[in-house]
């Protein structure tokens, strides 16, 4: 007959695994805690982080907020935070479009798209990451004119060695942000009244006044700011080019590298996706009339994101993570700006501590949303 209770009951022996397991990764972190504290005191190497409110005294190349060499390291760190967001967010944005292009194109019956999509696809995935942005960087400053030289794609628009030079708005960036937001409020207003009517009457929801709703405040405020204030249109000089934005070739080379390179991973899982779904499924939609881009839109790829959702959630996540080989052609991440930080302070522990503390709270609000996403889609077509 079995007691109740003690060791022989399996919950009670869970709970003291798991207390044994907890107390010796305590015990195993806290010896490793004092040793390292213990060798930085014996070779006077001071700890903790008030090295983050000490100037800096070193510049940045390229930065989306306004810094010089008098900030603190603090507001370094924040300088390279921001431009790894900027170029993983992008990143995602590009190698999703991309991808999605590529995977669609690779399942086409024409003769020759589906060749180059393939091959394209096996091109780039099996060429290692680093060695294309070296290509990529060397392409861009390189091979292309300089400023005297550079051709002018568009009006204000030069291509050239020093990147990319383009008309920026001399004031007004308010008003455009302003416009993005109530561009994306009313989009998203519109997405969830469509869901509803959907539900409700079974009309489909259309996309194309999502996009005109997204789109149309902040091309009102450009051509209400392009109506009352010039634009600061760059110049090529002897030297190079005067006034106007720039996109330098660091970065240029960075998001190109990252995005084709994550693209062809992406294109090979959507493909996965669309072939996972049963072709009945094409067939009802064509015996309702849909046309074939009607099918894979509304059919299809909502289907076939239920098997490509968890794949991409990891492929976002390496692009993340691999933002940080941008130190290699010397764009300013937060890994490179924080080896600046580690060679001028000696305070490496503090700094790889940041850099950890980042990385890991971007891989897992990457994580949390894909999950929320993939949440999402499960629920497409259960009603």
């Amino acid at each position: 007959m079995r007691i109740a209770g003690g060791w022989s009951d399996p919950a009670f022996r869970g709970i003291v695994t798991q207390v044994l397991v907890l107390a010796l990764v305590a015990g195993i972190v806290a010896f490793l805690a004092i040793n390292l504290i213990g060798n930085l005191e014996e070779r006077s190497i001071r700890t903790g982080f008030g090295f983050l409110w000490q100037a800096a005294n070193f510049e940045i190349g390229e930065s989306f907020i306004a810094y010089d060499g008098r900030a603190t390291y603090g507001a370094a760190l924040l300088v390279g935070l921001l431009n790894t967001l900027v170029v993983a967010v992008l990143g995602i944005v590009f190698s999703t479009v991309i991808g999605l292009v590529v995977g669609i194109a690779s399942l086409s019956r024409n003769p020759l798209v589906s060749p180059l999509a393939t091959t394209y696809v096996e091109l780039i995935r099996n060429v290692p990451l680093l060695l294309q942005l070296y290509v990529w960087y060397a392409v861009l400053t390189q091979m292309l004119p300089a400023a005297t030289d550079a051709p002018q794609l568009l009006p204000g628009l030069y291509l050239a060695k020093s990147g990319v030079h383009f008309p920026v708005l001399r004031s007004g960036s308010g008003l455009v942000v302003a416009a993005l937001v109530i561009g994306a409020i009313a989009s998203f207003a519109y997405a969830f009244w469509s869901r509803r009517r959907a539900d409700l009457t079974g009309a489909p929801a259309l996309l194309w006044p999502r996009l005109l709703l997204l789109l149309s405040p902040p091309l009102a405020a450009l051509a209400y700011i392009a109506a009352s204030t010039p634009f600061d249109v760059p110049s090529p000089t002897r030297f190079g080019f005067s006034g106007g934005g720039l996109v330098t070739p660091e970065l240029t080379a960075l998001l190109v590298g990252l995005s084709l390179y994550n693209a062809a991973f992406i294109a090979e899982i959507l493909r996965a996706g669309i072939l996972s779904v049963h072709k009945g499924q094409s067939e009802a939609a064509a015996s309702l009339g849909l046309s074939r881009s009607q099918t894979m839109r509304l059919v299809t790829l909502p289907q076939a994101m239920k098997v490509a959702v968890p794949p991409l959630a990891s492929q976002y996540l390496n692009l993340a993570k691999n933002t940080s080989l941008a130190i290699a052609i010397g764009f300013p991440d937060l890994m490179s700006i924080g080896n600046t930080i580690i060679n001028q302070t000696g305070q490496a522990v503090e700094v790889i501590a940041i850099l950890m503390a980042v990385y890991l709270s971007m891989s897992l609000s990457i994580s949390a949303f894909m999950n929320w996403y993939n949440a999402r889609v499960a629920l497409v077509g259960v009603k």
